[in-house]
């Protein structure tokens, strides 16, 4: 028997666990759009002459928050969208994803970067765990990753970086800082409400709503992304907290949703305990690190 919308006579699309309803094509980009509109709210205003720049990798997550973020300022001309891609040098899988990146930025008319770990580090991934792989991969990428987006979106003058973390990614995330007990780490996770200076603040439009319902907003809106996967993540620990975060998913609907809402109360006394560090100049780049030298730096020291 073909299931009804909650909200209408028509065939259902889905039907979302966690608030027991049935949606129809209509009711659920709707009920989507409606709660992206209200997290980015949220998440700090957007003033006017505001560039943000949205770390786009081609793949479903990143591609929808670019198409979200176009439509919600498309009526806002004081209001510029940038798309801003990392190569790390993967082969086989990253230069897929670019292209696609490409073409979707050409479609919606989006300004779009690549800058590169060879061009900006002097390595690709590929070299990386050629080379050395003592820290695993994840570790080199992440850390070359986000130095690399911060530099781009400074040289784009940048007031915010958009990334297509969703409720999946955000709530691993949270559970794997518990575990670990790294109380700073978990404050320092975005949406940034502290702007640091010589940090681009991170927004995340995406951080309550789940990777399921993201990849049906975009197979019913026609949206192209790439969808393989990196070869590295095989290796990434944080595959065992997604397993247990979907177990305990599937025996409790709307777990995910209560773990940000906790850390969401209690991130306030967080900041207290554990405020901003104070940042320096890293004595070998330049760029802002609360230590003598960055990570960056201190991982290439390594690779060398």
């Amino acid at each position: 028997m073909v299931k009804k919308c909650s909200k209408c006579n028509k065939p259902s699309i889905t039907f979302i666990r966690y608030n027991g309803t049935h949606l129809c094509k209509e009711h659920f980009i709707e009920y989507f759009e409606r709660r992206v509109k209200k997290e980015l709210k949220k998440q700090g205003k957007t003033r006017s002459g505001s560039g943000i720049g949205v770390a786009l990798s081609g793949g479903k997550d990143s591609t929808v928050t670019l198409f979200m973020l176009k439509k919600i300022f498309s009526n806002r001309k004081d209001v510029n969208i940038f798309a801003i891609s990392v190569d790390e040098g993967i082969r086989g899988y990253r230069d897929k994803s670019l292209r696609v990146a490409r073409e979707n930025c050409e479609k919606l008319g989006v300004e779009y970067h690549v800058i590169s770990f060879k061009e900006t580090i002097g390595y690709t991934l590929d070299e990386i765990v050629s080379k050395n792989r003592d820290l695993g991969e994840c570790t080199y990428c992440g850390v070359f990753r986000r130095f690399c987006l911060n530099k781009k979106a400074k040289e784009l003058n940048l007031d915010k970086i958009a990334t297509g973390h969703n409720l999946d990614d955000f709530s691993q995330s949270i559970l794997m800082n518990f575990v670990n007990g790294d109380l700073e780490k978990l404050v320092r996770l975005g949406p940034h409400v502290k702007v640091q200076p010589g940090l681009i603040p991170r927004i995340l439009p995406l951080r309550v709503i789940p990777e399921k319902e993201v990849t049906l907003y975009a197979i019913i809106n026609n949206i192209k992304f790439y969808d393989g996967i990196c070869p590295y993540s095989i290796h990434a620990v944080r595959g065992e907290f997604r397993d247990i975060l979907d177990e305990l998913e599937y025996i409790n609907p709307g777990t995910r949703h209560s773990l940000v809402r906790s850390y969401d109360g209690i991130k306030d006394f967080l900041v207290q305990k554990f405020p901003p560090a104070k940042l320096n100049k890293c004595q070998v780049c330049g760029e802002p690190t609360s230590q003598n030298v960055c990570k960056t730096c201190e991982l290439l020291q390594r690779l060398k």
